[in-house]
């Protein structure tokens, strides 16, 4: 089964007919509990059972069978961190996944149930399915189910100042639509944005004059620091716009302090830094890389240096 997906939303809905949860930095998960059996299952459908051992001991629990929605999370510092999961992400052997998990243990935060027993959920609404996964009783440090919300505004303003993701709303009527992206379920990230230095630049495939992507850097003490290649926003005329205050910047060396992963520098027209622009991105990675960054436009009233330490900058 393939789980249920939000929509962007444009508006946080407001009124008795929704219910706002806060929305997870981490890695979402199917999970069916039958038995001594435990299956942990992605996105994508692919088995992770042997990442999380610590989630094998939901079967002590002498549930009925059940298959749960939610999100496998890090919370080393109390506030998910999608970096300090990455390392846990991807293991398939299962003594090195015992021992990560003795050192950075993970959550499954539990959002939704599809199936109790012999009843399939999908078509009852969400209210009933809430109601059913509360009195499971999944209260433990490797395993939660995380509180609802009736004020979406109110959670998604606390979320912002938390640090935390976003939020998603969710229409209490809903039936669980697996498979799907659905409006009965609007997702409301939270983006920080920041300025970079760009220092070099990428057509786009198979072109010689349209940009794919920047690769930016922020100023420090010890110079460029590389973070990362942005190429979600810089296509059509905003592309077009940044390309026109690159091309007089070409230069023959990297500007970064440090040399970047072969998969970074490849096809890379390298440029003097003077062009600051902004960025929205999700976080950071624990190496500091910006996760799914977005061009928003050039910052025409910033220079380099007005990023560096010690200035205020944006």
């Amino acid at each position: 089964m393939l789980p249920m997906l939000a929509t962007r939303g444009d508006h946080v809905p407001a009124g008795s007919d929704w219910a706002h949860e806060v929305k997870w930095d981490g890695m979402r998960v199917l999970v069916e509990v039958d038995g001594p059996v435990v299956r942990v299952r992605s996105r994508n459908e692919n088995d992770v059972s042997v990442s999380f051992p610590e989630l094998q001991e939901l079967a002590a629990l002498a549930l009925p069978r059940v298959v749960l929605d939610g999100e496998v999370v890090a919370l080393g510092e109390g506030v998910p961190s999608f970096g300090a999961l990455a390392d846990r992400m991807h293991v398939r052997d299962a003594a090195r996944a015992r021992r990560l998990a003795e050192r950075n243990p993970v959550t499954l935060l539990a959002f939704d149930l599809l199936h109790l027993g012999e009843d399939d959920l999908t078509s009852r609404p969400w209210t009933e399915r809430r109601r059913l996964l509360e009195e499971l009783g999944l209260d433990d440090v490797a395993w939660q189910v995380p509180p609802t919300y009736a004020d979406g505004q109110l959670l998604l303003d606390a979320a912002e100042q938390q640090g935390l993701e976003g939020i998603v709303s969710k229409r209490r009527s809903a039936r669980y639509r697996a498979g799907q992206r659905s409006r009965d379920w609007l997702k409301f990230p939270i983006r920080p944005t920041g300025s970079y230095v760009v220092g070099g630049f990428r057509w786009e495939t198979g072109s010689d004059h349209r940009l794919g992507a920047v690769l930016v850097g922020e100023p420090t003490a010890d110079g460029l620091v590389f973070r990362g290649r942005v190429g979600s926003g810089v296509s059509g005329r905003a592309g077009a716009v940044l390309g026109e205050l690159l091309a007089p910047l070409v230069a023959a060396a990297p500007p970064f302090s440090e040399p970047l992963p072969r998969l970074d520098a490849a096809g890379t027209v390298w440029v003097e830094p003077r062009v600051v622009v902004d960025v929205q991105f999700l976080t950071r990675t624990r190496d500091g890389r910006l996760r799914q960054p977005a061009y928003r436009g050039v910052r025409h009233d910033l220079a380099p240096e007005d990023l560096a330490p010690g200035q205020e900058g944006a």
